[in-house]
Order: structure tokens, then C-alpha cells, then sequence
């Protein structure tokens, strides 16, 4: 029991901080330590309970009045650096953070090489690539670049292209491309669509609206968000024939590959996308699903600015493995840093609060 109860305190350390499972571990046994001997002693057990909850109120009050915010670049690279023993690695989890912002997703990966590098993927990416290859703007990277275009969102699916031929003829005057995100194009539409491509009467690339059923749903209000546009859909009583200019989205580039779409500089409003992310932040702290939270988090990420990735590389599995856990521990306590602040470690901060619970 007693070490089923250590693993717990453990595994849910790691759950909300990330680090910090020795620390934790210390405290559990000298609680339990203590707890028992007065218990013993024939103390109350349910008074005992109650102090040991008020003294972490009071502990954990004064150790967030002296924590230092960790609000810059260098900082941000100099906790990582500590905690990982490397200035590399400080520099690249600094790196990832300036560039998905504090909320973004940054994943650890294994690299193929032995360097240890960083990649990140800016704007929302989602995998869907273009229903036809007819659609690439380059033939040799096989990618269609849309630079300042509009966004059509929608879960129907476009069969008929008289349903959308109103929007297609006001998008044509003004010169400008058009990502079109819909359940799916077949029929007449899609071919219809890559003849006009190919002849240059206008730049349009179709993909498929990304995830399923509610999840899909989610996905496309997140990215009508992020652009400014209306998810054209029958659960707003909404119609394509009827849509017009002020439903469509806008961003300053789109690349789209066989695979994936990435959306960069979404011309949404800022007060609106920031609202967003707090329901999705609210839905994240409220759920018990491992599967949720991490699609949830992916949404956040993609909402945030980006998913940066460390590719970790090293001359021996072995190697490998160990610098693979240091870069978790260090991202896991750097993202604590800046949402907390830091802390004198090694114990000590919690010996000079001891005055103040005692």
C-alpha cells in the first residue's frame, strides 16, 4: 500500500509538472513518517489531514511570492540549459518556445542522424492534402503556395458546382487564390475546379475538412477562427448558394501538399482567437481522457502558432535514450518555470519556508 501510494504521488507529479518526482517523493515519506508516529502517538488522524492541507496552502503561497518570473529568451534558455546540462539544449527549447509561443506543442522525436536538431512547423497544420495533384503551384516540390488567399469553410460536401459558382465569380474579381476546406469536392465540381486551374482563370486548391464527426466540427470552427471566416454549415441554418464574401476566411500564405495544409498568418480576430484557446485550456484541465487531452492539446498548439519538434541524435541507443529523457525533463521544467517562475532548487527553497508554516 505504502508503495502503491508513492507511485501515485509520483505519477501525478509528472502528470501536472513534468519533473520534480524525486522532490515529491522525499515529502510523501517524511509526511507518512510523521503522520504515522502521531497517529500512533493517538493524534486525530482527520486533524492531522487538515494541518498538513493548511500548511501546503501557506508552503506553496510563499514559494509563489518568491519564485522569479522567467519572462525572456535568455532566461528561458538558461533554466533549460540547467536542467538538461547542456547549452544546446537550452538554446533549443528556448528556440521551440519563441517560436510556438508558451502554449505550442513541442514533441521529442528520435533523429535519424546523430545531431540533435530543431524543426518547427509555423502556422495551423492540419493532414489533408489537395484532392489533385492538377492543383500544385510548383511541379518539382509538388505544393501549391497561395499567397494572400481566401478561405472557403464548410462540412458539406461540393458535388454540384453551380452551388458555390456565385462565390467562385466574386472571388475571381478580385485576383486572388481560394483554399476551399469542405467535407469533400467529387462530382462535377472537382473537375470543374482543376480545368479552370489549369487554363489560369483563377488558383483554387481543394482539400478535406481534417478529423471526424465532433472532433471535425471543432476543427473547422478553430480554423473559421483563426482566418475570420463562418463555417458554412447546416447546424447555422446556413446554405452555399447563399454564402457570400464575408464568409470566407483569409491569410497571408497557405501551402498545401499531398498530406497536409499549413495556414500561416490567419487574418482572424485576435480577441476572438484568444477566447478560443481559453475554452480549449478549460476543456483540457476538465478532462480525464488521455486521448482527449491530447487532441485537445494538438487544437491548442495549432490555435497557439505551431508544433516545433527536437529531433534528438546521438552516437549510441544508449545515449540516446538518456538524452531523450534529460530534453523531457528540462522542456517539462522550463514550461513550469515560465508559467510559475524559479525557485533556489535543490530543497532549499522549501527549508527557508519552513518558518512561515511552522
Amino acid at each position: 500500500m505504502g508503495a502503491k501510494l508513492v507511485s501515485e504521488v509520483a505519477s501525478k507529479t509528472n502528470d501536472i509538472a513534468g519533473d520534480g518526482t524525486t522532490t515529491a517523493t522525499v515529502l510523501t515519506q517524511a509526511i507518512v513518517r510523521e503522520g504515522l508516529k502521531n497517529v500512533t502517538a493517538g493524534a486525530n488522524p482527520i486533524g492531522i489531514r487538515r494541518g498538513i492541507e493548511s500548511a501546503v496552502k501557506v508552503a506553496v503561497d510563499e514559494l509563489k511570492s518568491i519564485a522569479q518570473p522567467v519572462a525572456n529568451k535568455e532566461a528561458i534558455a538558461q533554466v533549460a540549459a540547467v536542467s538538461s546540462r547542456s547549452e544546446k539544449v537550452g538554446e533549443y527549447i528556448s528556440e521551440a518556445m519563441e517560436k510556438v509561443g508558451n502554449d505550442g506543442v513541442i514533441t521529442i522525436e528520435e533523429s535519424r542522424g546523430m545531431e540533435t536538431e530543431l524543426d518547427v512547423v509555423e502556422g495551423m497544420q492540419f493532414d489533408r492534402g489537395y484532392l489533385s495533384q492538377y492543383m500544385v503551384t510548383d511541379n518539382e516540390k509538388m505544393v501549391a503556395d497561395l499567397e494572400n488567399p481566401y478561405i472557403l469553410i464548410t462540412d458539406k460536401k461540393i458535388s454540384n458546382i453551380q452551388d458555390i459558382l456565385p462565390l467562385l465569380e466574386e472571388v475571381l474579381k478580385t485576383s486572388r487564390p481560394l483554399l476551399i476546406i469542405a467535407d469533400d469536392v467529387d462530382g462535377e465540381a472537382l473537375p470543374t475546379l482543376v480545368l479552370n486551374k489549369i487554363r489560369g482563370t483563377f488558383n483554387v486548391v481543394a482539400v478535406k475538412a481534417p478529423g471526424f464527426g465532433d472532433r471535425r466540427k471543432a476543427m473547422l470552427e478553430d480554423i473559421a477562427i483563426l482566418t475570420g471566416a463562418t463555417v458554412i454549415t447546416e447546424d447555422l441554418g446556413l446554405d452555399l448558394k447563399d454564402a457570400n464574401m464575408t464568409a470566407l476566411g483569409q491569410a497571408a500564405k497557405v501551402t498545401v501538399d499531398k498530406d497536409s495544409t499549413v495556414i500561416v498568418e490567419g487574418a482572424g480576430d485576435a480577441t476572438a482567437i484568444a477566447n478560443r484557446v481559453n475554452v480549449i485550456k478549460s476543456q483540457l484541465a476538465s478532462t480525464t481522457s488521455e486521448f482527449d487531452r491530447e487532441k485537445l492539446q494538438e487544437r491548442l498548439a495549432k490555435l497557439a502558432g505551431g508544433v516545433a519538434v527536437i529531433k534528438v541524435g546521438a552516437a549510441t541507443e544508449t545515449a540516446l535514450k538518456e538524452m531523450k529523457l534529460r530534453i523531457e525533463d528540462a522542456l517539462n521544467a522550463t514550461r513550469a518555470a515560465v508559467e510559475e517562475g524559479i525557485v533556489a532548487g535543490g530543497g532549499t527553497a522549501l527549508v527557508n519556508v519552513i518558518s512561515k508554516v511552522a
